[in-house]
């Protein structure tokens, strides 16, 4: 093991309180550092242990008052520890396959250590190794998570609250640059394969935080792809990898594809047409429309822009950008550096005044 890995995590003595804890923490310490090693190329990543104790002090237990989201595998609590307000990430324990939600896990830690530096990637400050599968320590992201259509949750838990149209091109931007900075900036690239509103986190200014890379996949070297079974979220599954079961960068760039035109439409990626009793995505929702602006975009932000020619030329640019992302065929999408370069010069046709 080359010397700076030791460093990775400063409580690699520790021991646990009783037998299972103790079990559960060498287990998962024993794998973490096996991911570490294969995906760090040794470089020193200091990160800080905390203990189950701790974690049930900052959440009242995991308290459900506590949740800021729930997913299949993983709920996100929000906490208070050490003076400072936190998110912790803990994934579901039980009878299913437990060392396939620990691989999740540690997948999720080990790539979260290496994009906490970027601006726009919830941050990392520890995780817990002391539960049968650990749990992530996270900054706080004050304004919370976004909803599946792309609002964010009132303090009414039935109030949904609508951005506007600024705020929606930031978040675009600037999680194109998270997503460019997974696929280019680390040993190999890196794809996040489950893009969607409910990995998003905004700050109190509204800045984006991307979060969960627990399905994430690394691209073996001098190769453009990789095999791996299907998994991700419905409605933002690139239909290429579906089919033939190869994962690229240009899989992420059609659930971004789909995540701008859930920004665009106000409209959930995915849902139950009660008439017609059928499966509607957002993308057959902008083919059906005929790909017409007015009948595309959000009323809400058709009503913020009221007739403005810059701004619906932006929207208008905004939807061809979606629109190239979801092409069928994966050869006709830009990669993210592209759809990130775009993005800015979008948001910079308009000058300020």
């Amino acid at each position: 093991m080359p010397s700076k890995l030791w460093q990775l995590l400063p409580c690699l003595g520790k021991v646990g309180r009783d037998a299972d804890i103790e079990s559960s923490y060498y287990k998962n310490l024993s794998k973490l550092l096996e991911e570490l090693i294969a995906s760090c190329d040794g470089t020193s990543h200091p990160v800080h242990c905390y203990s189950a104790d701790d974690l049930i002090r900052a959440t009242n237990n995991f308290h459900p008052s506590c949740i800021v989201r729930k997913g299949s595998d993983c709920t996100m609590f929000r906490g208070f520890l050490n003076d400072r307000s936190i998110i912790i990430a803990k994934y579901s324990t039980g009878l299913k396959n437990e060392a396939g939600v620990r691989s999740r896990a540690i997948r999720d830690i080990v790539i979260s250590i290496q994009m906490s530096n970027h601006e726009n990637v919830l941050k990392l400050l520890g995780c817990c190794l002391e539960f049968p599968v650990p749990a992530l320590v996270l900054e706080n992201a004050a304004k919370g998570v976004l909803e599946g259509d792309g609002s964010l949750r009132g303090d009414n838990e039935d109030e949904s609250l609508s951005l506007p149209w600024k705020t929606r091109l930031r978040i675009a931007k600037k999680l194109a640059s998270a997503v460019t900075y997974l696929h280019t900036a680390l040993p190999r690239p890196i794809i996040h394969r489950d893009l969607k509103p409910q990995c998003i986190f905004l700050d109190n200014d509204y800045v984006p935080k991307l979060c969960d890379f627990s399905l994430s996949i690394t691209i073996p070297p001098m190769e453009s792809d990789v095999e791996d079974a299907v998994r991700g979220t419905l409605g933002y599954l690139d239909p290429a990898y579906i089919r033939s079961g190869r994962i690229s960068e240009k899989t992420d760039v059609f659930s971004f594809g789909v995540l701008l035109l859930v920004l665009l439409t106000g409209r959930s990626a995915f849902w139950l047409d009660a008439m017609n009793i059928e499966d509607y995505t957002v993308t057959d929702y902008v083919k059906s429309r005929a790909y017409q602006l007015q009948a595309i975009v959000d009323p809400q932000i058709l009503e913020e822009v009221g007739g403005n020619e810059q701004v619906e030329q932006q929207l208008h640019d905004f939807l061809e950008l979606a629109l190239s992302c979801t092409q069928d065929g994966i050869e006709g999408r830009p990669y993210m550096g592209d759809v990130a370069r775009e993005l800015v010069q979008i948001d910079e046709s308009i000058l300020p005044s």
